[in-house]
């Protein structure tokens, strides 16, 4: 089989194994291709190559059904993750997230990734941006984001958790998930990820979710909610550049919030 290697000589500890974890915890279900784990050590990765093609409509639709069946498959708890420690953030900076079983979705998202990453970045923003940040934990932190479009509540989903454009692969076997921080979630986190900075055919893998998994009215309203942590942690690892984003977001957050307490 060919290869294709990823190697961090100053990898943090367990890095590598919780990477490897998290892709054998998502091709579990055997439901949506994952890259193959090969074998792993401290300092690298090894991977199965994929041979990679251009997208289209019918493969977008297609991953989309297989991602909704991926979440079907379950987790154990909001927040457990398939290996500890766990990391989120790109090969050359990750930082630990904490793993921790928790009772719901509000639970995990506020307290195990929202609050401890903005605490991190407080010191960088304004009285006023900080102000904007709180004021949308708290909207999140009231449980209105437990279910979907104010309905329901979400049981824990088998997330890909880092679903950015970035770490899907179209191969002639279909879409496949590469640099996962899997997770136990809500199913919105993926979707969420997927729609934050732009993936090819976007409304097409929607709409082959949306024929496993129909949506509620007004759904997309709720992504914001699910990709703030992802935001919050780019101002974290990159800067002031991604502060306006995720300023608008937390103003989305907090105006939808108000608008489903109607």
């Amino acid at each position: 089989m060919a290869e294709f290697i990823k190697r961090r000589t100053s990898a943090p500890r367990g890095f590598f194994a919780a990477e490897a974890a998290g892709l054998e915890w998502l091709a579990e279900p055997d439901v949506v291709p994952v890259v193959s784990v090969i074998d792993h050590d401290k300092t690298s990765l090894r991977l199965g190559r994929v041979e990679e093609t251009a997208p289209d409509a019918h493969s977008a639709f297609a991953f989309g059904r297989r991602l909704a069946l991926l979440h079907d498959s379950g987790a154990p708890a909001f927040g457990w993750a398939p290996a500890e420690p766990a990391w989120f953030g790109p090969l050359d900076s990750p930082f630990e997230v904490e793993v921790a079983s928790c009772a719901s979705f509000t639970e995990f998202w506020v307290e195990t990734r929202l609050e401890p990453v903005a605490n991190d970045i407080d010191d960088q923003l304004s009285k006023d941006e900080n102000h904007t940040i709180t004021s949308a934990i708290n909207a999140i932190a009231g449980g209105t984001f437990d279910g979907i479009a104010g309905k329901g509540t979400e049981t824990p989903a088998r997330v890909h958790g880092d679903l950015w454009a970035g770490n899907l692969m179209w191969t002639p076997d279909g879409c496949t998930l590469i640099d996962p921080a899997a997770h136990g979630g809500h199913r919105l986190e993926d979707l969420a990820m997927l729609a934050l900075f732009g993936t090819p055919l976007l409304d097409d893998i929607f709409a082959g979710y949306e024929a496993v998994h129909p949506m509620p009215v007004g759904w997309r309203d709720d992504l914001p909610v699910h990709n703030f942590f992802a935001l919050l942690a780019h101002v974290k690892l990159f800067g002031a550049g991604f502060l306006g984003q995720t300023l608008n977001a937390a103003q989305a957050i907090s105006d939808r919030a108000r608008a489903l307490a109607v």
